[in-house]
């Protein structure tokens, strides 16, 4: 068999573990089972698809799908490909999906049929788009405008289409909320990506027997990165497409013997209240891991009732670096409330509104150093100057969290508090302006503003103030269903208050700073 090259590019891991475990599962999607050389044959195909439909070194492809086979084949190819992917949450509303589009300069699409009604309409509009892939039953679906999935993987080859690039090039951009309103686009390098998995895999001490369950959307980070290790280590992906069904997941994890159960707290609280009725008990699971918003310490005594034979960790990070750090699981009793020191490899320290290193117990702003970092904003020169500035060695770069820290005398980390506008809930970053902006293009409203309270679920809850024009017959009711019907539902406001006014600064700008 033709000799693997080294794990330079994040594709290589997949290469390497089909050569090495060819009949072994490698993603167990709703409970069908794929080989390790039925995924590679499947990437192949896809990535010859899309050259041969004019896709080259550095395109972007957008990837609007739910956690599937063929979601997982779309990464993959998009990588083999030479491209940069990206998916996007299938929450994701129109106006929303068409300005990632636009902003990415995306060359391919590939959605699920049921999104259609998001994107059909959109797709005349997007100029740089060159093909367009349809997964899931395009019987009597008019495929003038797009291809089937199925017809891919039936007549492309699945020969290896040999793109040439190197660690430097994009791998991805996850976009996230943005301060202006729009999502940012944060790139990360093959070379960024490969770290951080490396340094994942040491530190959660994870190995090729390990059984991944998923569901969390694979748009989210923290769920890609699940099958990124799965796939780099050649373990096995259990791939759900969420947890609505929690008896379904719990057979799940019996009948495929999962080992490593990644959540947030809104699963862990799930599974506690459903523990306080009926008590659970998961014996095989090895790993349990939190990140999102941070875990209450109250649930980690039920946790290990759950899950007798884990490893709890607590971790914090963000999508500019992806991890920045965690609590060694054997301590989580002595320092229930903090986030432990950075991951292997890496680095954190702690500086002041001066730019002075703080002493042990003071807070301030917490700054990363590493190859884990990206390289900035996608077109977004100003807004990466923002959060990073120049290392001690010639063209470093470090990263600045913008969140406040204190840090002990032996190094770990306790996070105080975010310190820009940014909401963080359900583990999902919402730019208050983005709410904003819907509530305000609902007829009837006057003013609206949008803040995060404080939550120990959640991390934090979004609550919108609004002021109603005179005479308006508009009710909370109905603001509420155009925010559902335009938003995402982790960024709909959970709490909505009608007041006279809002408070204004001495420029006229509405002042949130009393609002609570």
């Amino acid at each position: 068999m033709h000799k693997i090259k080294p794990q330079r590019l994040l594709h290589e891991g997949l290469l390497l573990s089909a050569q090495k475990h060819p009949d072994k599962s490698a993603i167990i999607a709703e409970g069908v089972s794929h080989t390790y050389s039925e995924l590679l044959s499947a990437v192949y195909k896809l990535a010859n698809f899309m050259k041969d439909h004019g896709f080259t070194r550095g395109d972007r492809c957008v990837i609007y799908m739910d956690n599937t086979w063929e979601c997982v084949i779309s990464i993959y190819a998009c990588l083999v490909a030479g491209g940069v992917f990206f998916v996007v949450n299938p929450q994701t509303k129109q106006d929303k999906l068409k300005y990632i589009l636009d902003d990415s300069g995306a060359s391919i699409l590939i959605a699920d049929i049921h999104l259609s009604g998001v994107f059909l309409d959109i797709i005349p509009n997007i100029s740089t788009l060159k093909s367009v892939v349809i997964s899931g039953d395009t019987d009597g679906f008019d495929l003038s405008l797009c291809g089937s999935f199925d017809t891919v993987l039936h007549e492309s080859n699945d020969t290896n289409p040999d793109i040439k690039h190197i660690t430097n090039d994009l791998s991805a951009l996850i976009y996230t909320s943005g301060s202006t309103g729009n999502p940012k686009g944060v790139m990360h390098t093959h070379l960024s990506m490969g770290f951080a998995l490396g340094s994942l895999i040491e530190y959660l001490r994870l190995s090729n027997e390990d059984r991944i369950l998923v569901v969390l959307p694979l748009a989210f980070d923290y769920g890609l990165y699940q099958l990124l290790m799965a796939v780099q280590l050649g373990a096995t992906l259990v791939l759900e497409r969420s947890f609505t069904y929690p008896a379904q997941i719990f057979k799940r994890i019996e009948d495929e013997a999962v080992t490593v159960f990644p959540g947030v707290p809104t699963i862990f609280a799930m599974l506690l209240s459903m523990h306080g009725r009926s008590p659970l008990k998961f014996s095989g699971i090895t790993r349990v891991t939190n990140t999102a918003a941070a875990l209450p310490p109250d649930y980690v005594e039920s946790l290990k009732q759950i899950f007798p034979s884990a490893l709890i960790y607590k971790m914090y990070g963000l999508t500019e670096c992806k991890r920045v750090c965690y609590l060694e699981p054997e301590i989580l009793d002595l320092k229930p409330a903090s986030v432990g020191k950075a991951i292997p490899g890496t680095e954190v320290f702690i500086l002041d509104e001066n730019g002075k290193h703080v002493e042990p117990g003071q807070t301030g702003k917490l700054y990363v150093r590493g190859l884990h970092i990206m390289l900035g904003y996608w077109k977004q020169p100003e807004l990466s100057k923002e959060v990073l500035f120049d290392g001690d060695l010639p063209g470093e770069r470090i990263l600045c969290t913008n969140d406040w820290f204190k840090m002990d005398s032996d190094g770990d980390l306790y996070f105080q508090g975010r310190s820009d506008d940014i909401i963080k809930t359900r583990g999902e970053k919402v730019s208050p302006i983005e709410v904003e902006n819907v509530i305000y293009g609902i007829n009837g409203v006057n003013e609206a503003a949008v803040i995060g309270v404080d939550d120990d679920l959640l991390g934090q809850v979004i609550k919108c103030f609004v002021v109603i024009e005179k005479d308006s017959d508009l009710t909370i009711a109905n603001i509420k269903k155009i925010c559902v019907e335009k938003l995402e539902n982790f960024m709909v406001p959970k709490y909505f208050q009608v007041v006279q006014e809002l408070e204004k600064t001495n420029t006229g700008k509405i002042s949130k700073k009393n609002l609570s």
